[in-house]
């Protein structure tokens, strides 16, 4: 059985969780929080811990990609140690605009982490690029896409959070 996709159609879309976990989702999610095992059968393991068989933990997690409970699954990286760069963006969307504009810009694949603020800059994301000049080269790109400007907020200080959420 293959492993879950990093994303979906779905969560790339910013569409809303389609179900809420049971009991059994919420222990996987807490489990998959912070130290994710490096072995051969890491989701046998994660299984193992958790009274679950290998192939059960690989279609749960699967299925809350799939039914937005979760958005995202995979790794957190350094990228700026990899010479990428990440940058904090957000754009003020007319309400009537709302919709095609999270679409246009999730659709690009260097936006992580859209969120809708009550603020006049209403959308936030984050966006990560392989190397320092494309943050501004997708930002442009995102610009000619929805015809909205992009606000740039780039890093000054890097600060270290370990957030575990309970489910």
């Amino acid at each position: 059985m293959s492993e879950p996709e990093n994303t979906t159609a779905a969560a790339r879309r910013g569409v809303a969780a389609r179900r809420a976990p049971d009991d059994t989702d919420r222990r996987l999610i807490n489990a998959l929080q912070g130290e994710f095992p490096l072995s051969e059968t890491p989701f046998a393991d994660i299984g193992a811990a958790l009274g679950l068989a290998e192939a059960e933990v690989i279609a749960r997690l699967q299925s809350l990609l799939d039914d937005r409970v979760l958005t995202r699954f995979g790794p957190m990286f350094q990228i700026e140690r990899m010479g990428g760069a990440f940058c904090l963006a957000a754009i003020a969307v007319p309400e009537a605009r709302w919709a095609e504009t999270v679409e246009a810009v999730n659709a690009f694949p260097a936006v992580a982490h859209n969120y809708r603020r009550e603020h006049a800059l209403n959308m936030w994301f984050v966006l990560a690029t392989e190397t320092p000049a494309g943050i501004a080269d997708c930002a442009r790109h995102i610009e000619e896409a929805t015809g909205l400007v992009v606000h740039l907020f780039p890093k000054e200080r890097e600060y270290f959070v370990e957030m575990r959420l309970e489910a």
